[in-house]
C-alpha cells in the first residue's frame, strides 16, 4: 500500500508513524514544500517545545479547545497526553511537567524531538521529499493522484497535514474536493496599545489580573506581561483563542478592561484595604502597597491616578482613593492591531469538521483522504494544546480505517 503524507510538521511526521505502525507494509511518502520540516516543532516554548499538557483526562483536555474540543473528547479517548508521554518515553524521550503542566523534553530543547522524529523516520523506511508542492489531489477509481510541479504520482491514501492557511484562498484545493472550509482567521496573538505610557513597563509581569473584552462576554484571570507594543502573557493569549472571531469581526479595535488585583468588586476591595490602614497609615505611598502588586506597576498606577508618590496614605483624600479602587478594578486599554505570538501561528479555521468522520479523520466527501493537525478546524490554547491534537489526530488518521 503506497500512503501519502502532505505536510512535514508535527501532525505530518506523527501520521506517518502512526501509518507504520498499523501498517507495516506501507510505503509511505512525506511531501512538503518547503526547506525546512518540523519548523514549528523547532521554535515552541522558546525553542524548548511544549510537546504536550499534563491533563490525563479526555474529558477534562477536551475543554481547552475553543473550536472542536467536543469532538475531540472522543478522539482524546482513542489517543491523549499520557498516551503522548508514554510514545516519546519507548523512544527514549522522557518529558517533564511545569508548574502551569505544559510538558517539555527533560533537555528543554526542541531539537530532541526533532532528532527522535528523525530517527524514527529512518527506522520506519519513511521517504522524505522536502520543495515538493502538492497542488492537487484527485480522486480516481481506486486510490487518488498527486499532481506536483514535476510529476503526478499515485498513491492509495493520502494523510493531509499541511497546516493552517492564513487565507482561505490557502483551501481553495480541499474545496474543490468538496470540502466544506471555515474561513481562517488568526487565534493565540498578542494585544497591540500603541502609545500607550503602560507600555515603558515592557518585561513586567502582573501574576494575577483579569483581563474582560467590553461588549462581550470574554474574560480571563491570568499572568499578563506588558511589552514595548502592548499586553501579552497566558491571559491575553487565550482571550485571543477564545475571542478569535469575534475580535476578527472587530478588526482588531476594542477595549480591554483591566482589573490589575483581581478582587471581585470595590467592596472587596475598600475590606482589604481598611484591614491594611493601621499599619501602613503613616507610611507613604510609594513604598506601601497592600495589593503586592509589582512595584513598577503600583508606581504606574498612582501616577495615573495622579497621585503623588510622597503621599502618605493617611493623608490621602477620600477622592483620590475612590480614584485609585476604581482604577485598580476598572482600568482601560485601547486596543488596536495584534502581533503574532512569537513566531507560533496558529490559525482558528480550516476543513470543517462536518466534513470529516471524527473517529477515523476521514473525509466523508472523498475516499482514501484523511485528516490532522491544524488544517482541521480545531484550536487549543497555549499550553500545548495544539501539539496534542495534532498527535491525536494523525495517530487516528495514520489507522486508515
Amino acid at each position: 500500500m503506497k500512503v501519502a503524507i502532505i505536510g512535514g510538521g508535527a501532525a505530518g511526521f506523527f501520521a506517518s508513524f502512526s501509518v507504520a505502525e498499523h501498517h507495516p507494509t506501507a510505503n509511505i511518502v512525506i511531501f512538503e514544500k518547503s526547506k525546512k520540516l518540523l519548523s514549528k516543532v523547532k521554535v515552541s516554548g522558546g525553542g524548548r517545545c511544549n510537546v504536550t499538557n499534563a491533563c490525563f483526562s479526555a474529558s477534562q483536555l477536551s475543554k481547552f479547545y475553543p473550536r472542536g474540543g467536543k469532538q475531540m473528547k472522543k478522539a482524546f479517548s482513542v489517543f491523549q497526553a499520557k498516551d503522548t508521554v508514554d510514545w516519546f518515553s519507548k523512544r527514549g524521550v522522557e518529558l517533564h511537567a511545569e508548574d502551569d503542566r505544559r510538558m517539555f523534553p527533560v533537555t528543554n530543547s526542541s531539537q530532541t524531538i526533532i532528532d527522535c522524529f528523525e530517527q524514527e523516520t529512518v527506522l520506519r523506511g519513511i521517504k522524505i521529499c522536502t520543495q515538493s508542492a502538492v497542488n492537487k489531489v484527485i480522486p480516481q477509481e481506486q486510490g487518488l493522484t498527486l499532481c506536483l510541479t514535476d510529476r503526478s504520482e499515485h498513491f492509495d491514501a493520502v494523510i493531509i497535514a499541511s497546516g493552517g492557511s492564513p487565507k482561505e484562498s490557502g483551501l481553495q484545493w480541499l474545496k474543490d474536493l468538496g470540502h466544506q472550509i471555515s474561513p481562517p482567521v488568526p487565534s493565540l496573538f498578542t494585544f497591540n496599545i500603541p502609545g500607550n505610557p503602560i507600555q515603558k513597563l515592557m518585561g513586567l509581569v502582573v501574576p494575577s489580573a483579569t483581563v474582560r473584552i467590553q461588549g462581550t462576554k470574554l474574560t480571563h484571570t491570568g499572568p499578563v506581561l506588558i511589552t514595548h507594543w502592548g499586553m501579552s502573557g497566558p491571559a491575553i493569549l487565550k482571550l485571543s483563542a477564545w475571542g478569535a472571531r469575534i475580535l476578527a469581526e472587530k478588526d482588531y479595535r476594542f477595549t480591554i478592561q483591566i482589573n490589575w488585583i483581581s478582587i471581585r468588586n470595590e467592596e472587596e476591595a475598600r475590606e482589604l484595604l481598611e484591614d491594611d490602614l493601621i499599619r501602613i497609615r503613616r507610611k507613604k505611598m510609594i513604598n506601601a502597597n497592600p495589593f503586592n502588586l509589582p512595584n513598577r506597576m503600583w508606581a504606574f498606577l498612582l501616577e495615573k491616578a495622579e497621585i503623588s508618590h510622597d503621599t502618605l496614605w493617611l493623608d490621602l483624600s477620600k477622592k483620590s482613593r475612590n480614584k485609585l479602587i476604581n482604577l485598580l478594578l476598572n482600568d482601560l486599554y485601547e486596543v488596536s492591531g495584534k502581533t503574532t505570538f512569537k513566531e507560533e501561528f496558529v490559525t482558528c479555521g480550516g476543513v470543517n469538521l462536518s466534513s470529516i468522520d471524527m473517529q477515523t479523520m476521514g473525509s466523508r466527501v472523498c475516499k482514501d483522504v484523511y485528516f490532522a493537525g491544524e488544517i482541521l478546524n480545531v484550536d487549543g490554547i497555549t499550553g500545548g494544546f495544539n501539539f496534542q491534537a495534532a498527535w491525536t489526530t494523525a495517530f487516528i488518521a495514520g489507522k486508515l480505517c
